[in-house]
């Protein structure tokens, strides 16, 4: 016997104890694939014939299989399953997944089966065990199919299971191999003009096919191979039902299309098949257009009409499961699934139960809560325009009610309308055009907790497998729900950055030439030496207006734009000042023609923002400007009580006191490191009254409308920057120049700048590959390095190691600093940066931009030394 097994199923074993189930199971599956009773006994007791915990076993059991099938996989129960209770319980299971339940009888005669167990001393039952089992099984053999098993085998014979072959076979709905392109096109309702309309401005060429009773013999191709997609009601209300169902058959049998079914088309399929149907809602003008096929066809074309509707499948999956196909729409958990209820929700969607206004049935909104992977692609319900929301699309643009007819071409993901020519039957309920916020943006008007909390491991384009911890990601939440900006405008949070490497020239705990050798010795060629402004860092959002803040954004009232904090927070608490500041920078980007240039209405830049007191006025009171003064206080009255201690020494012991003199220069030595420190913190802080007392000085254009920027170079970002900044003295131009690593010369001049930078008080530098991204090819498996790295002046380095951590002793113990940790972080933030930017740009929900901006915000917590 050969079984054929869909590839998606629930398989039970059913057989007397020496039957040869377990056998059987390890020959056909994956020992994976195989759960076991006795196993699940012996994990709980270690003996796996311990039938006091059989209850407890079975618990595991059932467990396991429930883990199995909710992720899509083939699973075996190798039990007796003899107990109708038992066998009631899998197919509830079966059913609950939406999998198909088999089962897999192995009825071998008595007397081999208590021989195989006189062979296994762990099988020491007696007979009458084996002969209640039997007796079990046959009146078992009959009822299989009526408890709803959707296949059964049965094995008479030793020779039967020897000989028994398995094959898995694809579900009717498993089309991953098809990869496209697609054309899908929503519902049709018998406007046959419209769908030749719609596939001609799509590129379709008609041709003919030939004559079959009944059948018209239009059809159309796609010159580049392209495939159209129907989600279904091609008949009803229209005044072509005929043609569509023709034009949709031809191109269908001449694979050129693919079809899924209405709810309507299923009617009429019943109706055909004899079923009592109330001929409504447009079915009579169908019925009227299909008996216009001539009496001695209509036979013959019936059959094939009824085998044509029959063969849709409920739902389509697609290109290795990344597109779903259904008429209604169709939650993730039942993609690739096959069932009574996913049919029934593929056609029908879901609903309340109740009724509106105008008789109709109330729906569940399933996409606003669906979180799948798989782009779905609906109909089913009129829509004024077509939207995206949550990686959903509805297609049923109303054409049989006088709007359009609507395709999304896959991959491009454009949508591509033809109108109406007329309206053709009256909707029963209005379809309102609504200028508000779009499907998606209300959607994420509430955000779940739950997309942000517990333990998550997030994939980026960048880096894989992201772990963000629980009690990182509860902290993160804490932030944003009581500090953060209104959560529409947080598209992005910037990476933290690693120092150089510890430098060993005397005096020096940072110094360009560890930064050059850690990147030449990943093989980049050149890098780029970015100024380091001594500021805050700050993410600006700026739009042309409220208008494209609301159409983009989501986000309603007067705000144009947006200046926040590294950590979400707004950057300042006067919404006059941050206005003024943003309707600065519109001037200047409108002044440098950078929206035409750049085909947008919006950009989001990544910049340093002074003064540095501006936003760190209390950490400067509290700490640095505390620790001057505690210090100016103390150092004069401890040199002048040392000077008297060696002054009363020396009228004892005419002999210096070497020890004092120690003391006391060291005490000189903290007094000028004192000096320095508080000189080092007030060259970056000044008084601010108005915004003309800023400095905003962007380093990186971050995305525009449909283009993330980091696949440019920093030359470039600087470019489009300097353009900009030029119109207005708030804004700043980043000095910057570039080094050749495998030119000393151009090394020893970038050198000579940042010494002379930072001797000037500025804070140092960040070193950059020239490109954005950059993977070092210095290993089979190319990697990720770091994106910037800071080499930080000596004077700068005081404020944030103390004013004495140049003195050798101190600095031969910072050397001892490890970066390890402080890399991993700013590698992880950086793809999770550059995968929310690159997503938003993409215009997925806000759900998925904010699982990178919290993850950023989440590592945020862990511990790292803060003064790397």
């Amino acid at each position: 016997m050969n079984i054929s097994l869909p590839n998606l199923s629930l398989v039970v074993l059913v057989g007397v104890s020496g039957s040869g189930k377990s056998s059987f199971g390890k020959r056909h599956f994956l020992d994976t694939e195989v759960i076991s009773s006795d196993e699940c006994r012996g994990w709980i007791s270690d003996d796996a014939n311990d039938q006091s915990v059989s209850g407890e076993a079975f618990e595991l059991l059932e467990f396991i299989v429930r883990k199995r099938l909710a992720h899509g996989r083939l699973t075996v129960i190798d039990a007796t399953n003899l107990e109708h209770g038992f066998r009631q319980k899998w197919v509830r299971l079966a059913r609950e997944f939406h999998v198909l339940p088999v089962a897999i009888v192995l009825n071998i005669d008595e007397k081999i089966c208590a021989a195989r167990n006189e062979t296994r001393p762990d099988r020491n039952f007696g007979a009458h065990v084996l002969r209640r089992q039997q007796s079990s099984l046959r009146r078992s053999l009959y009822k299989l199919k009526k408890e709803g098993f959707r296949y059964v085998f049965r094995l008479d014979s030793e020779s039967d299971v020897d000989a028994c072959t398995i094959e898995r076979t694809k579900l009717w709905n498993d089309r991953t191999e098809l990869t496209g392109p697609f054309d899908v096109i929503g519902d049709v309702h018998g406007c046959c003009e419209e769908l030749q309309s719609l596939l001609e401005t799509l590129g379709y060429e008609r041709y003919d096919v030939p004559k079959e009773p009944g059948w018209a013999t239009l059809c159309y191709r796609h010159p580049e191979h392209r495939r159209a997609t129907f989600v279904g009601d091609l008949v009803d209300r229209g005044p072509q039902s005929l043609n569509v169902l023709s034009l949709v058959r031809n191109m269908v049998m001449h694979d050129d299309a693919l079809c899924v079914p209405g709810n309507h088309d299923v009617k009429l399929l019943r109706k055909l098949s004899g079923k009592n149907v109330q001929v409504r809602h447009g079915l009579a003008q169908t019925l009227e257009d299909l008996a216009t096929v001539p009496e001695s066809e209509q036979p013959e074309f019936n059959q094939s009409l009824i085998e044509f509707l029959d063969s849709m499948v409920s739902h389509l999956v697609l290109d290795r499961g990344k597109l779903v196909v259904a008429h209604a729409g169709l939650p993730e958990s039942m993609h690739g699934r096959a069932s009574g209820r996913v049919r029934e929700f593929a056609l029908y969607g879901a609903t309340t139960g109740e009724r509106d206004e105008y008789g109709l049935p109330v729906r569940l909104n399933w996409a606003a809560d669906y979180r799948g992977d798989a782009m779905v692609v609906y109909g089913h319900t009129p829509v004024a325009k077509t939207e995206w929301l949550n990686h959903t699309i509805n297609l049923d643009t109303g054409c049989v009610f006088g709007r359009s007819l609507t395709a999304l071409r896959y991959p491009e993901l454009e949508t591509v309308s033809v109108p109406a020519l007329k309206t053709y039957y009256e909707s029963p309920k209005p379809i309102v055009d609504v200028d508000e916020l779009s499907a998606q943006q209300s959607a994420d008007d509430v955000l779940d907790a739950k997309d942000v909390m517990g333990k998550r491991v997030i994939s980026t384009r960048l880096r894989a497998g992201i772990t963000v911890r629980e009690e990182n990601a509860t902290a993160a939440l804490e932030v944003m729900s009581r500090f953060a900006i209104d959560t529409k405008w947080l598209v992005y949070l910037p990476p933290t950055m690693s120092p150089a490497e510890t430098s060993r020239r005397p005096g020096f705990l940072e110094h360009p030439d560890e930064t050059f050798t850690y990147y030449r010795e990943r093989l980049v060629s050149k890098v780029v030496c970015q100024e380091k402004h001594m500021g805050s860092r700050a993410i600006v959002v700026v739009t042309k207006g409220a208008e494209t803040a609301r159409r983009r954004f989501g986000v309603t009232g007067d705000q144009a734009g947006v200046i926040y904090t590294r950590t979400g927070r707004p950057f300042f608490n006067s919404d006059s000042l941050e206005h003024a500041l943003l309707a600065r920078l519109q001037e200047s980007m409108s002044r440098a023609g950078f929206w035409d240039q750049h085909q947008t209405d919006w950009a989001c830049f990544d910049c340093e923002l002074m003064p540095w007191s501006a936003k760190a006025q209390e950490l400067l009171k509290t700490q640095y400007a505390a620790v001057a003064a505690a210090a100016s206080s103390s150092i004069p009255v401890a040199t002048e009580q040392l000077k008297t201690t060696q002054c009363r020494l020396d009228t004892i012991d005419a002999q210096p006191n070497t020890e004092l003199q120690d003391m006391l220069q060291r005490l000189e030595q903290s007094s000028e490191n004192i000096d320095r420190f508080r000189q080092a913190y007030r060259q970056y802080c000044w008084e601010v009254d108005s915004e003309d007392d800023f400095k905003i000085a962007p380093f990186h254009l971050l995305a525009t409308e449909n283009a993330s920027h980091t696949d440019k170079d920093h030359h470039w970002h600087l470019d489009q920057i300097s353009n900009v900044v030029q119109h207005d003295p708030v804004l700043m131009v980043t000095r910057s120049k570039t080094v050749d690593l495998d030119d000393a010369t151009s090394q020893q001049e970038v050198t000579d700048w940042w010494l002379e930078m930072t001797a000037q008080g500025g804070e140092g530098m960040v070193v950059k590959p020239l490109s954005f991204i950059h993977h070092s090819k210095r290993k089979e498996r190319p990697e990720l390095i770091q994106p910037a790295i800071k080499c930080r002046g000596k004077e700068y380095l005081r404020i944030i190691y103390g004013a004495n951590y140049d003195v050798e002793e101190n600095l031969k113990r910072l050397r001892q600093r490890h970066l390890g940790r402080k890399r991993s972080l700013a590698l992880r933030e950086f793809a999770l940066g550059v995968e929310s930017i690159e997503r938003f740009v993409a215009k997925k929900p806000l759900r998925r931009i904010h699982e990178c901006v919290f993850a950023v915000l989440a590592l945020e917590s862990e511990p790292v030394d803060p003064r790397l």
